[in-house]
């Protein structure tokens, strides 16, 4: 089987830093503008999770509650005995361009007991949260990073997500082309190359695709692209060797994708960022 996430994330790689460890009490509320999401445990205790006013999750058991994009989010915890949090601030590199993070619902609520295949890293990372040995910070923002790569591969392996790259991903066939794409994005790729690909004739490939994954075989190689291209950007590269590893003949065919899927060039964009 092809590794779904390897591309991923070795072109968009998440980090975590864990920012809380013991009991919340009474009502602790995340804004949400800060930019980036959150990865809460439960532990014990009864939560309830509200989304402005509307009661979003009723936590009554060891739980995983995670937001990929800033949401602003409120617990309400009893007064006295609170609830046992362990939290981090999960990034995504690519920011708002991230293609997982962007391919995640809003929020997710598991039950621990749900994620078996994770016991044992959550385990290791509860004790580690109460000890105090030295770099236990980096110890628990690495754990953090498992927990939540073996959470999406839960949801990949669970089908949780009908419509986006996750069910793209978890399809047995279309699985393969989305990650040729993802691997070699400088390709030439024809809609009949992934087709065959995936093993399957260029309609039904065309239609499978639409439908599970919410665009054309075209359009999503496109963002994929632009997403790279953003990255390379922010990171100095020149955009002529930039439009080469992003599969685009030259600049010039770089800047009209870039403005088709941004509204700028990318030296307009990226002068944009930086201010």
């Amino acid at each position: 089987m092809v590794d779904r996430l390897q591309a991923l994330l070795n072109h968009f790689s998440v980090s975590a830093r864990t920012f809380q460890l013991g009991p919340l009490c009474g009502i602790n509320s995340l804004s949400g503008e800060e930019p980036y999401g959150q990865l809460h445990l439960i532990k014990a205790g009864s939560v309830e999770v509200w989304h402005r006013q509307t009661l979003a999750f009723d936590i009554q058991e060891p739980s995983l509650l995670f937001y990929p994009r800033p949401m602003a989010h409120r617990f309400v915890t009893d007064s006295e005995r609170g609830a046992e949090f362990v939290c981090a601030h999960i990034a995504f590199e690519g920011g708002a361009a991230a293609p997982l993070a962007n391919a995640l619902p809003s929020a997710v609520c598991i039950p621990l007991a749900e994620l078996p295949d994770s016991l044992p890293v959550l385990n290791l990372l509860f004790a580690e949260a109460e000890a105090c040995n030295c770099g236990r910070q980096a110890v628990l923002n690495r754990l953090f990073e498992v927990v939540l790569i073996q959470l999406v591969r839960h949801m990949m392996e669970e089908g949780s997500t009908q419509v986006g790259l996750l069910a793209g991903l978890s399809h047995p066939q279309l699985r393969r082309a989305i990650v040729a794409m993802h691997e070699s994005p400088e390709k030439n790729w024809r809609v009949e190359d992934l087709a065959a690909t995936a093993g399957m004739s260029r309609s039904v490939f065309s239609n499978t695709f639409h439908h599970t994954v919410g665009e054309p075989p075209a359009s999503y190689l496109q963002r994929w692209r632009i997403g790279l291209v953003q990255k390379w950007l922010r990171q100095g590269q020149p955009i002529r060797l930039i439009a080469e590893e992003a599969g685009y003949g030259s600049e010039s065919s770089l800047s009209r994708a870039f403005k088709a899927q941004s509204g700028m060039s990318p030296r307009a964009w990226l002068k944009a960022e930086l201010t």
